[in-house]
């Protein structure tokens, strides 16, 4: 990422997950370095964005974070087509079977629809409610 991109993401993820969240917590986890980053961007600002990581890393399974959609264009579809690539890159390009995600409750419906099944009961991170959510690729 270039300085820039990494300002810009950085930016993004604390305006949603802090702020508009009123979520006080240390977004830059150190997790970043271990990530693959995947967003979409139009004139410099970021639409959509992502962190993937490999199994090992966050969970035993290979995993999707930090998914967010720049408030200003969340009925644009941006979220889903972020979610298809993740999905299929960390199948077809990182060749894992499984990716396990950890869900904010309210948008359990979001996850389902690409086939995710919740994996553990409703749970409180940072005051949120989250679900823990597998999703196993197709033989």
């Amino acid at each position: 990422l270039s300085n820039k991109e990494l300002y810009n993401i950085l930016k993004l993820r604390s305006e949603v997950f802090v702020v508009e969240q009123t979520c006080p917590f240390l977004d830059p986890d150190g997790k970043d370095f271990k990530a693959l980053h995947i967003f979409l961007e139009e004139e410099g600002e970021v639409l959509a964005y992502a962190r993937l990581f490999q199994k090992g890393i966050v969970y035993n399974e290979a995993s999707i974070g930090r998914v967010v959609v720049n408030p200003d264009y969340r009925t644009s579809g941006y979220g889903k087509l972020l979610m298809e690539r993740a999905i299929k890159y960390i199948f077809e390009e990182m060749n894992e079977i499984e990716i396990k995600i950890q869900a904010q409750s309210y948008l359990y419906n979001f996850y389902s629809s690409f086939g995710f099944i919740p994996i553990s009961e409703e749970y409180p991170e940072d005051d949120i409610p989250h679900i823990d959510m597998l999703l196993k690729k197709e033989a």
